[in-house]
């Protein structure tokens, strides 16, 4: 469409554009739309159902007692363990031994004798402690049906409502990032009827002392190793050390604070208190030993108590808010049925009922706005638990209340640890990645080294597991899942996506190539000329997932798994991409990798007409295993693609069939990813509805997902990926791009969300998506490119309809159901 088509308008606002309102359907999907929040109508009586909150470095589980309340708390840098030696010089023998037996076909021998290559087991993430308060036995008498919980998207803040006798006391719970503090307010609603008593305790070894009047201090340390069940803490020498400072505050008119025991503070007759909760840590990086820390943890945090001794509440309040919605309101989701049905809907809400309710109504009532609510939580996760300057977020983002928690919650890079991270980008919270491409340069520091020892090759490279200390060697455990040199080589591909999504050079030229580099290197000597003449992986595995051998034995270990092989050409894709950019083609990195990649073993078609898993058809003992690994080249790869390879897709397709629905929540919702990548809203809305299902803490079931009452995801137990994951499926299902076409409602669900408006969304290219269907058909597009003087020719799709069009950056274009330009909105 020409130039003299377009219409001029208004100049957008930057709340236009960070929050925007500009295409607004005729019916507003507003007015049918719950506020964004997570209900109880009584407090928790288990960790999860208990409310999170965090600054992506501190965290808290709320728990909302009425007599007696508990904030379960978390510093993200407190783990066992000290750095490590990740490598292994003996491994190069037991490599050769290995390939040498799957090179001969003996692959349950190649199996057994590949246990020589595992290592040690990762450290484990642990917790901080507790804020315990006390109050009266007349809260023992509170009205229950004046009881209310809840957490606010919108705010980031957990509140605590209830009435006793005719007094009404709240609590308000935040997290702060731009102070670093926890928050707490805690209210009468008459003068002089607040009193309670409040202390700090910690699983871990620790003592409290009192630091003046109203400042309780807590020190301690994590266990230097892993502790076994039957190993006390005490038995180990220290390692990192940890301090936390809780301060306390009461109205100046009435109130009185006592110290008792020297380690509990007593408040008496008070209008209101403010807790406030500092912590720090003496970890100084992961090549850093605690004993060689010059950090002070308590200095530390009384230094930030001290930054903050003149700000209000209010002033503490709004930089916290200041702060969280700069991020969180970048996007926006309403989800509606059928206009027809729209009336009958709003006035069935009754704001009473809890979010574990509708969780085990949704079978039954499919509400949209429950869709809505779990996309936004993912975000707000994410957000809450991954900010510049913290540790990535981990398998349970940063809450964990146990000295052992489940799998370590360590990272573990064969698909949760990036499922975290996949909806930064889509979902308009690229910082919130930084964090992982910290985590990423530490890994490939002491990946150089493991493999050049166990491996004789150049470059580095990263396992399935690692910890705070950057391990990059393979862990301790079976081979299925710990050998597996592809963690790194995943992670690399999200360099390239954050350079698509933003387009920014300085971060592909300073951060990103440089590693890319050296993964390349790696990945080259790693691949071994096979017996076709391809270059193959030896030994392979498909994550966590057996064969049988043709000799009938169950094995593992083999050569070219097609994960391996669809992670290395993404490798390669994005290393001459990133080559292109920089004006780099003439590199003699980039050259070997270009003669490779067209040698790589290629992913075949098994005789049932699925993807094959490995590089022969193996009988596959678990048809429905949860792993969908052979898949990678669909979804988040992008080798399988509908345009260019629609036999492999149809070969997908019938390999999601044949894995079936069941699973944990993080499988779930990868299918339903990949289901969306294959544009079937069918499937993909089934995926989403299976998520949805409530999980009981006391009847749970491995393996089988779910979600418990607070929204958390479950494996079970819980973790953190898939509701990340679901976040990022949703808008899969929304908006798919590459670098030159955006394809919009790919996977919509016609029937189950057939009005909405979803705005932010983010596209390869740097192109910020806004767009409003009604019954199942387009409405209205906006696209706004985010790049300061850019130009961007662009194909854009919608069903069988495709156009190409030209964006400025100084203009964000609407486009009508036909595709064409109806308004360009000036922003100069």
């Amino acid at each position: 469409m020409g130039d003299e088509e377009w219409v001029l308008v208004r100049r957008p606002t930057v709340s236009d554009l960070l929050n925007p309102s500009l295409m607004v359907p005729s019916h507003s999907q507003s007015s049918t739309s719950r506020p964004l929040k997570v209900t109880f109508n009584e407090p928790a009586k288990y960790w999860t159902d208990a409310l999170p909150i965090g600054n992506g470095r501190l965290g808290a589980m709320v728990w909302g007692g009425v007599a007696s309340e508990l904030l379960q708390l978390n510093e993200d840098t407190l783990w066992t363990g000290v750095p490590g030696t990740y490598t292994n010089p003996n491994a190069p023998d037991a490599l050769s031994e290995v390939r040498n037996l799957v090179d001969s076909g003996q692959y349950a021998k190649a199996t057994a004798a590949a246990a020589k290559l595992v290592g040690n087991p990762a450290d484990v993430y642990q917790l901080l402690g507790d804020i315990k308060l006390e109050f009266d036995d007349s809260h023992l008498n509170y009205a229950k049906e004046t009881y209310q919980r809840e957490l606010d998207l919108d705010t980031a803040t957990a509140r605590i409502k209830y009435i006793v006798g005719d007094i009404e006391f709240s609590r308000e719970h935040f997290a702060s990032n731009p102070n670093q503090v926890m928050v707490t307010k805690i209210s009468g609603s008459k003068p002089g009827s607040l009193s309670f008593t409040v202390s700090l305790d910690s699983k871990l070894d620790h003592h409290c002392w009192m630091n003046d009047q109203s400042q309780i201090i807590m020190e301690g340390h994590c266990p230097e190793k892993r502790i076994p069940p039957q190993v006390s803490a005490n038995d180990n020498p220290k390692g990192i050390q940890f301090s936390a400072v809780l301060d306390l505050q009461i109205s100046e008119e009435n109130g009185m604070i006592h110290n008792l025991n020297d380690n509990k503070l007593r408040v008496e007759g008070s209008d209101w208190a403010i807790l406030l909760l500092v912590a720090s840590s003496s970890f100084d990086g992961p090549f850093t030993k605690p004993s060689d820390s010059k950090k002070d943890p308590t200095s530390d945090s009384l230094s930030v108590l001290k930054s903050m001794r003149n700000l209000s509440y209010a002033a503490l309040y709004a930089h916290h808010i200041d702060d969280y919605q700069n991020l969180f309101h970048r996007v926006s989701l309403q989800l509606s049925k059928s206009s027809i049905c729209n009336l009958c809907f709003k006035e069935s809400q009754d704001d009473r009922v809890s979010t574990a309710e509708r969780i085990k109504s949704f079978q039954m009532d499919e509400d949209p706005s429950l869709v809505e609510l779990l996309f936004q939580f993912g975000r707000y996760l994410l957000i809450s638990s991954s900010r510049p300057g913290t540790q990535v977020a981990n398998l349970q983002g940063i809450w964990n209340k146990d000295l052992e928690p489940k799998w370590d919650a360590a990272p573990h890079l064969n698909i949760n640890l990036e499922m975290n991270y996949w909806p930064s980008l889509p979902c308009n919270l690229s910082e919130c990645q930084e964090p992982l491409f910290d985590f990423l340069s530490s890994l490939s520091v002491n990946g150089r080294k493991t493999a050049k020892v166990n491996y004789k090759a150049n470059g580095w490279v990263v396992h399935h597991k690692s910890d705070i200390w950057a391990k990059s060697s393979a862990d301790a455990g079976d081979v299925d899942w710990a050998l597996w040199p592809m963690g790194g080589a995943w992670l690399c591909v999200h360099l390239w996506e954050h350079y698509a999504y933003t387009m920014d050079n300085d971060f592909l030229k300073d951060k990103a190539y440089p590693l890319l580099e050296g993964c390349g290197l790696f990945l080259l000597d790693w691949l071994i000329e096979g017996q076709e003449g391809y270059l193959e992986t030896n030994p392979s595995t498909s994550p966590e997932h057996d064969f049988i051998a043709p000799d009938g034995n169950r094995a593992s270990v083999s050569y070219s798994s097609t994960m391996d092989m669809a992670i290395i050409k993404e490798v390669f894709y994005v290393i001459l991409s990133a080559a292109e950019v920089l004006d780099k083609n003439e590199d003699d990195l980039v050259k070997r990798v270009r003669k490779a990649q067209s040698r790589l073993y290629p992913t075949k078609i098994a005789k049932d007409g699925c993807i094959m898993e490995w590089a022969q058809d193996f009988q596959d003992p678990d048809v429905h295993h949860r792993h969908l690994s052979h898949l990678f080249g669909l979804f988040p790869g992008h080798t399988i693609t509908i345009e260019s390879t629609p036999d492999l897709c149809k070969a997908a397709e019938h390999t999601l069939h044949k894995r079936g629905e069941e699973g944990p929540g993080w499988s779930t919702t990868w299918k339903a990813a990949l289901w969306a990548r294959l544009r079937n809203s069918e499937h993909s809305y089934q995926m989403v509805k299976h998520l949805i299902y409530f999980v009981d803490p006391e009847h749970e079931k491995a393996f089988e997902g779910g979600l418990y009452s607070n929204l958390f995801a479950a494996h079970p137990p819980f973790q953190i990926d898939a509701n990340f994951g679901f976040t990022a499926a949703v808008a899969e299902m929304l908006v798919q791009s590459t670098m030159e076409d955006l394809y919009l409602l790919p996977a919509l669900c016609r029937d189950k969300w057939a009005n909405g408006c979803v705005k932010g969304l983010m596209a390869r290219g740097g192109v910020t998506v806004n767009i409003c269907w009604k019954e199942g058909n387009l409405h209205e597009v906006g696209l706004w490119l985010k790049n300061q003087n850019c130009l961007k020719r662009l194909r854009l799709h919608y069903r069988e309809t495709m156009v190409s069009v030209n964006l400025s950056s100084d203009f964000l274009y609407t486009y009508n159901e036909q595709l064409e330009c109806v308004n360009t909105y000036s922003l100069q």
